[in-house]
């Protein structure tokens, strides 16, 4: 095979008339009598070879036995195509290979299910996964794999030219507690004894940082025994960074110029990137805008405060709630005349899902404001209530009631349910944004305990520390996420790296000494012998392909996906485990139906 090419790679200058060995696939098979027609594909493409029986009747014979997926190599000679058969669509679409000889490499058996996208035949997901060798003979996943390859390429790069190290840290750890359930592990050598897989590099990238390789990187398989999605995989790919004596802006700008760097080097051609650094919102400001710490930016309609309005009206519903430590916000819809009344009662069914027990609304018309509780409002509260919410004739307001952990949440959620049904969103628009100052904690009202709203290695804000000694929930955290459309690419943060701070922090998660020292002992030990101060920051690989290859599901821009079941179809895992291997590990199921 010293000849051998692949068939993209044959073109005018250099091969024609010159004698090629290919390898491959019989894509399609055309007999045309005295001549057969050949589609061949391998990785990089398509190249059209032709049998003639004049040139060698025995060949054209072999050729006349091939079918689709049959593995074959061909000799032949780069010829020109005639002017009619020219195809404009590939690459060497003006030449083709004339046989001289053909070798079968492997037959197939038909294919569950084709191959040729250009018939756009759907095929059911749960049969891709299945005969996952074949989906990748595809074209789509084949090239969402081969973008994965090049993009990981850029970042590997661009992070080596700013003289970080790439170091892989362990897969067997210890189980700690980092938000999700830990897969564990048992250990035949250590009875009684489990491994856990990890959840992230986390505590090991900070001892790196203790050890003085101040700059490290990895791109890392990760662990989550969690609910999963669309967006989620409980093995999912992380890029993920840390650095020493650099502050959070430095650690965002770095982190930002890397990440952005290698999605327009990549997918330029798909997107325009802005050209300004990417903005900036205080975790605060998000949630009151937009009823979200990861908003989407491809449209405004903004949450706002008609407060005031509503309390000079006769809405005794609002008063009261008002009255009770609730709060009254609402989003005014742009284009809200199309709505139906279905759609407002559907929409009303929705956020109850969120904790809300209602949705009040008002449309504007050239009029005024038209519904079924405007008759409690005064027409100076109306005209305040217009004034707000800057509405328009066309639009509707949409107010919701309620503790402000119901209300946000509820109105956020609408707001992105409807600007999808209205088609606010322009497509190939880009927007990033960076979210930060965090609440270090958050409240659990059902385990009546405070947890962490990053992770327990997370710095607060220097001038939040007092708060340890008065109100908890008002520390914010040196923490940040970065977002695109709606979604979070990334989130880090400054690390603890004085033992006095993490004691506090433990101390407030309910975290004593004894489970302190045995969860994270050697950690501990490490902040005592000198301990730069260090951040970093992990960006999701699985999640920033998926929305920048356009693709509706994770499972798309990853080689061998599980299913929402976390189950691989193609191979069958999980799987049972023999009583031998059990026994070994000193391990056994607990039978019940629980």
């Amino acid at each position: 095979m010293s000849h051998y090419r692949t068939c993209n790679t044959i073109e005018i200058n250099n091969f024609l008339n010159k004698e090629v060995t290919l390898c491959g696939w019989v894509h399609r098979r055309r007999d045309h009598g005295g001549v057969i027609f050949i589609d061949l594909r391998d990785r990089s493409g398509y190249c059209q070879v032709v049998f003639r029986s004049e040139i060698s009747s025995e060949e054209h014979g072999r050729a006349d036995l091939l079918r689709n997926e049959f593995v074959v190599m061909i000799k032949g000679k780069v010829i020109l195509r005639t002017e009619e058969n020219i195809n404009p669509n590939m690459i060497n679409g003006e030449l083709e290979v004339e046989a001289l000889s053909l070798e079968l490499l492997s037959k197939s058996e038909t294919p569950v299910f084709s191959l040729d996208e250009k018939e756009e035949i759907e095929v059911h997901e749960e049969i891709r996964l299945k005969y996952r060798y074949l989906d990748m003979r595809r074209q789509r996943l084949k090239t969402n794999l081969i973008f994965r390859h090049r993009y990981m390429q850029q970042i590997r790069a661009l992070l080596n030219n700013e003289n970080f190290l790439e170091i892989e840290t362990p897969i067997l750890n210890k189980t700690t507690p980092e938000g999700a359930r830990d897969f564990i592990v048992p250990s035949r050598l250590n009875k009684n004894m489990c491994y856990a897989l990890p959840q992230s590099p986390q505590i090991f990238k900070q001892i790196l940082q203790i050890g003085g390789l101040e700059r490290y990187y990895q791109i890392v398989k990760c662990f989550r025994d969690e609910d999963l999605r669309a967006d989620r995989q409980p093995e999912f790919t992380q890029i993920d960074l840390e650095m020493s004596f650099m502050t959070q802006n430095e650690i965002m700008s770095l982190a930002e110029n890397v990440i952005m760097n290698a999605c327009k080097n990549i997918f330029s051609n798909k997107f325009t990137f802005p050209e300004s650094a990417v903005p900036r919102m205080t975790y605060k400001e998000a949630i009151e805008n937009y009823g979200s710490d990861k908003p989407d930016l491809r449209f405004d309609m903004k949450i706002k405060n008609p407060e005031n309005a509503c309390m000079q009206s006769e809405f005794q519903v609002f008063k009261k709630i008002k009255e009770n430590g609730g709060i009254i916000r609402a989003v005014c819809v742009p284009e809200g005349d199309k709505l139906s009344r279905k759609d407002i009662d559907d929409a009303t069914e929705y956020v109850k899902t969120f904790g809300a027990k209602g949705l009040a609304w008002m449309r504007m018309t050239e009029s005024g404001l038209e519904s079924n509780i405007v008759k409690f409002f005064s027409d100076a509260c109306q005209k305040d209530i217009i004034s707000v919410m800057q509405a328009l004739p066309g639009n509707i307001i949409f107010f919701v009631a309620d503790k402000a952990g119901i209300v946000y949440p509820s109105l956020g959620n609408l707001r992105l349910l409807l600007a999808k049904k209205l088609g606010m969103t322009k497509e190939k628009e880009l927007k990033f944004l960076w979210v930060y100052d965090f609440p270090l904690f958050e409240y659990d009202e059902k385990e009546k305990r405070y947890n962490s709203v990053h992770h327990p290695f997370t710095m607060p804000l220097i001038e939040d520390v007092h708060e340890f000694d008065k109100d908890v929930l008002k520390i914010r955290s040196q923490a940040y996420d970065f977002v695109l459309n709606g979604s979070e690419l990334g989130g880090g943060s400054v690390r603890i790296s004085t033992p006095e701070v993490q004691k506090k922090v433990f101390s407030v998660l309910g975290i004593d000494e004894l489970t302190a020292e045995n969860k994270f002992g050697f950690l501990l030990t490490a902040l005592k012998y000198g301990t730069p101060p260090h951040g970093g920051i992990a960006f999701g690989l699985d999640r920033i392909l998926m929305i920048m290859l356009e693709q509706q599901s994770i499972r798309d821009v990853i080689a061998f996906p599980k299913t929402q079941r976390g189950i691989c179809l193609m191979s069958g895992s999980p799987s049972d485990v023999s009583e031998d291997q059990l026994h070994e590990l000193n391990f056994k199921f607990n039978d019940s139906a629980d």
